[in-house]
């Protein structure tokens, strides 16, 4: 197994092969945090072309993503559709009513998600899911009460290292791979 975090336990491994869901916060995960606006108040985001890759892989062998966001942005919107990610909530500063519709959604329990995040708005999801990954660059808070934290900075790769290790822990991670290898 290619685990590249040394970190990474045998705790941490196992929470990860019963995941059926990974549910991504924005702003901070799948951005550096960063929010440019021009004059018209048009809002841009940068995303990680590794974060996206790895997202799909992930997709395939099964595991379902879903995005909640404290803000509402159609860069956002249209980014995860580019992904094939239909379970897109955003607006909601309070995320755990989107969290239980999409547990009873896709009808699994909580420990069978993980979620990643980066600062408050994310705890109350993160201390219900079965996995609760924090990014390298989160709040203080968020890092002490997750099971595990990335290497990677939000926006720069946490994501793909994420989707990585579920992968890894799931036994899929091999197949992806040696198709990339033949």
């Amino acid at each position: 197994m290619l685990i590249k975090d040394t970190n990474v336990t045998t705790d941490i491994l196992e929470r990860a092969k019963k995941l059926k869901l990974l549910i991504l916060d924005v702003d901070g995960v799948l951005t550096d945090g960063k929010l440019f606006f021009d004059q018209e108040g048009n809002e841009y985001k940068c995303f990680h072309a590794r974060d996206g890759h790895g997202i799909k892989l992930l997709r395939q062998t099964g595991v379902e993503i879903a995005v909640i966001s404290g803000r509402k942005s159609k860069t956002v919107e249209l980014r995860m559709k580019n992904l094939g990610i239909q379970l897109i909530y955003q607006g909601h500063e309070h995320k755990l009513q989107a969290f239980n519709e999409i547990i009873e959604k896709l009808s699994i329990s909580p420990d069978q998600a993980a979620h990643i995040g980066d600062d408050l708005l994310d705890l109350p999801i993160m201390t219900r899911v079965g996995l609760a990954i924090a990014v390298s660059d989160a709040n203080f808070a968020v890092k002490q009460r997750a099971h595990w934290c990335t290497t990677e900075l939000g926006g720069q790769g946490a994501a793909r290292e994420a989707c990585d290790l579920i992968m890894q822990a799931q036994g899929t991670y091999e197949a992806i791979l040696n198709n990339y290898l033949q």
